[in-house]
């Protein structure tokens, strides 16, 4: 697949939803207010592990104002646990959540009861009135206790606190570890954070009694799949459940397929009570009830020759699975698959054990396991590099994988149990573009002396990576061109944000030959297109953009027959463009599309049998495997130590995620990545008290969020090889501004402070670890 740039695929145009998303014409759940609507309200449980001894409602149920209160005890068949949405080989007896708790909760925040009344405030004071008797028992919140034998645990009846362990091994890592000069040995953190996304969660259910259909607004990255899912536990067919995923005020990940209880809760008190029912999550209950993600500690180590060769890598590391595993294994294997990144690593071990904790389940969030990985294997090389006397880039250059070794077989299985094949790159140019843009040579050689002389902390740090993007198992895509010419662009993947609606429209008009600006994309509605998986792992332009492509290909083809009859020219002469279709070399006599729209749906005539109507087709896109996007971060920082806080001086991203459908979309992509990134960096921690292990970080006062002030404008470089994979050589750019972020910072922080003899070796940071980290510093130079 060469390089493409065409009339409209390629380039930079404003997002069509920004008019009305930048205007306050956005339609988000909570806007949606229909008729004699009520609100629910769920009462959670403040205990991390506890048994349920008894609940009593009568008092909320005679509050006037309240028309339902639930526990697990009035669900009847719906209090079964909840779908093991991806299930593996490894997990020994998986546990996945009830919609309500049942005699027991495993985390702070579980549902226990569901409140419905005739307004929220109403609701809630419902909800404090439930008693319920709780028998506190021991949490599990250490990883490392969690494994031993004699302790609590979080499920009874597992025996073990360990959910999973998976092993995978590539060539033989023994033995490259006895052959090297030298082996690097360190222990890494990182800690657990949660999405933030400006809007919560929300679900807004309509049950129609008299047609019995339902219909369900969520604020979600999946309507399809959870469609699905809906229908069948409540017992509907899937035709008489309509699911709209609104404008959603970002997703992240954790709005992905989940099977939250709220999903399946608001819409069971709507046919309970054949009313409107509305539940919105508030800041609070995100902190404790939204699945959150990172927590892990590596046990890792890499050996190297002398000469700077890399011999092997070997990483045993813990993940919290927090107290359910509905989403399997696949945080940790993306983070096992993602360690090597784009050096030549030919014999490596990995060990994941995936471990039962009294906290909130962990499901992928905005890197997905892939920020962890890049940490602990850049700084290996970077200790290597220390040990090895050698430069860090320097060592990086020679083991990076080179532009004629791709295709790349890592020899490993992915999240979708597709092969890891790396599809194509040119990593060097990545490394070296970063290091030439930040200037590397110039800040090691003179920079560095200087401002220490003025006194000043400043540090570098560069980080390298590769996020497999474009997964399966598949989108679908319906196109079809209205009788006024216009065109129509359906399909079942969520848009989050992402500039979805203009960059499907962008790849459909250069297929059809007619502006983006003609062409109406509907997403996230299953009334509008009823197959698809979700808007995750960095997949839309990847898979659904490819699934347009095709349809709208095929609709061309169709076009170009009608065209060729009336125009009595052949179909292979034709030009199309700007919405209208002539022989080549004769624009004077052409048809617009509702020409060729009418005479492809006519109202008499003698038409053959197999004569189908219309200019509609949908089609379907299955990758074969991930498709591999890859870049290089580096940053300038500047550590002040008596505030405790850090400055980004200078952030350079080189990015690499194939063809661009529109590159303004693409940096606005990783311009935004960045900012979580940095919120993974140095400020986005949740902090738990050792004792109980309850939440201590439950609002965005206490839970430091950066904002613009503290997000760097970084100087964004495309370079551009192109997947092979797909029909628009296209790789996913939704992750790779978060991703080595972190990594970044942390090295440039600790290069800053190297004279005191800092490591960083956990993430993220914050103001108040930093301080910590120079004042034992300071203990110990004293």
């Amino acid at each position: 697949m060469a390089e493409t740039l065409g009339l409209y695929f390629g380039k930079s145009q404003p997002r069509f939803e920004d008019t009305r998303l930048l205007t306050g014409r956005g339609r988000y759940v909570d806007d949606i207010q229909p008729p004699r609507c009520l609100h629910a309200a769920i009462l959670r449980t403040p205990h991390v592990h506890a048994k349920i001894s008894s609940i009593d409602t009568s008092t909320a149920r005679a509050l006037e104002g309240v028309e339902l209160v639930l526990t697990a005890e009035d669900l009847g068949g719906l209090a079964a646990p909840l779908p093991l949405l991806v299930p593996h080989p490894t997990l020994k007896n998986p546990r996945t959540p009830t919609p309500l708790a049942v005699g027991k909760v495993r985390y702070e925040g579980e549902p226990v009861a569901v409140v419905v009344a005739e307004d929220r405030y109403t609701a809630e004071d419902a909800a404090e009135l439930i008693q319920v008797d709780y028998d506190p028992l021991p949490p599990v919140t250490d990883l490392e206790d969690a494994l031993d034998e004699d302790g609590p645990l979080v499920h009874e009846d597992t025996g073990s606190n360990v959910a999973a362990d998976f092993l995978q091994v590539v060539g033989d890592p023994d033995k490259a570890f006895s052959d090297a000069d030298v082996v690097v040995s360190k222990r890494f953190v990182v800690d657990r954070g949660a999405s933030i996304p400006m809007e919560g969660r929300g679900v807004l259910a309509e049950w129609n009694g008299r047609d019995r259909k339902l219909q369900i607004h969520v604020s979600t990255q999946a309507p399809v799949p959870l469609r699905a899912g809906l229908a069948q536990m409540l017992g509907l067919p899937e035709h008489d459940v309509r699911l709209v995923a609104p404008d959603v005020g970002g997703g992240f990940g954790p709005k992905a397929i989940i099977f939250y209880p709220e999903e399946i809760l608001i819409p069971y008190c709507s046919m309970q009570l054949d009313r409107p029912v509305k539940w919105i999550e508030d800041r609070r209950e995100h902190f404790l009830a939204s699945t959150q993600e990172r927590v892990q500690i590596h046990d890792a180590e890499i050996a190297f020759m002398k000469d700077g060769t890399l011999l092997g890598v070997r990483d045993d590391f813990l993940m919290d699975a927090g107290a359910y595993v509905p989403y399997g294994l696949i945080v940790g294997i993306v983070t096992s698959t993602t360690l090597p990144g784009p050096y030549r690593v030919r014999n490596y071990r990995s060990r994941l054990r995936s471990i039962y904790t009294n906290r909130i389940t962990v499901t992928p969030y905005r890197g997905a396991g892939r920020p962890h990985a890049v940490f602990v294997i850049e700084k290996l090389f970077d200790e290597a590099a220390r040990a090895l006397e050698m430069d860090p880039l320097e060592l990086r250059e020679t083991n990076l994988i080179q532009p004629d070794e791709f295709p790349w077989d890592m020899q490993m299985i992915y999240q979708d149990t597709s092969d890891v094949i790396y599809d194509s790159g040119n990593y060097p140019a990545c490394q070296r573009t970063a290091a030439e843009a930040v200037g590397y040579r110039q800040f090691q050689e003179i920079d560095r002396a200087a401002y220490r002389k003025e006194g000043r902390y400043v540090g570098i740090g560069v980080a390298n990576y590769v996020e497999g993007t474009g997964i399966g198992p598949y989108e679908g895509a319906k196109v079809y061109v209205e009788p006024t010419g216009d065109v129509f662009v359906g399909t079942g993947s969520g848009a989050t944000g992402q500039g979805a609606e203009t960059t499907f429209a962008q790849i459909a008009a250069e297929a059809l030959g007619v502006g983006p600006e003609r062409i109406r994309v509907a997403t996230s509605d299953t009334d509008k297109f009823h197959w698809g998986v979700g808007n995750y792992a960095s997949r839309t332009a990847v898979v659904t953009g490819s699934a347009v492509h095709k349809a709208a290909t095929k609709v061309r083809a169709m076009m170009a027959k009608v065209a060729a009859e009336e125009l009595e020219a052949d179909s292979d002469s034709l030009v199309f463009e700007e919405g209208s279709v002539y022989v080549e070399g004769s624009p004077s006599k052409k048809l617009t599309f509702q020409d060729v729209a009418r005479l492809a749906n006519p109202l008499r005539g003698n038409l053959p049998s197999d004569f189908v109507p219309g200019l509609e087709a949908t089609e379907f896109h299955v990758p074969k495997t991930a498709s591999y996007s890859s870049g290089t971060h580096a940053a300038i920082v500047e550590v002040d130590p008596s505030r405790c806080d850090i400055k980004v001086l200078k952030y350079v991203i080189v990015h690499d995620c194939g063809n661009m459908i529109n590159p303004m979309v693409v940096d606005g992509q990783v311009k935004g990545g960045l900012a979580q990134g940095m919120g993974g960096a140095f400020f986005e921690k949740l902090v738990y008290d050792e004792d109980s292990g309850a939440l201590l970080t439950t609002s965005l006062m206490d839970y430091c969020v950066p904002t613009a002030s503290e997000v760097p404008e970084p100087e964004v470089h495309h370079l551009i090889t192109p997947s092979p994979m797909n029909p628009l050589g296209v790789k996913g750019c939704g992750e790779g501004g978060t991703i080595p972020a972190p990594t970044v910072i942390a090295q440039a922080v600790q290069d800053a402070l190297s004279e005191l003899g800092i490591q960083i070796d956990s993430i993220p940071l914050s103001p108040g670890v930093l301080h910590d980290l120079l004042t034992a510093a300071r203990a110990t130079e004293a």
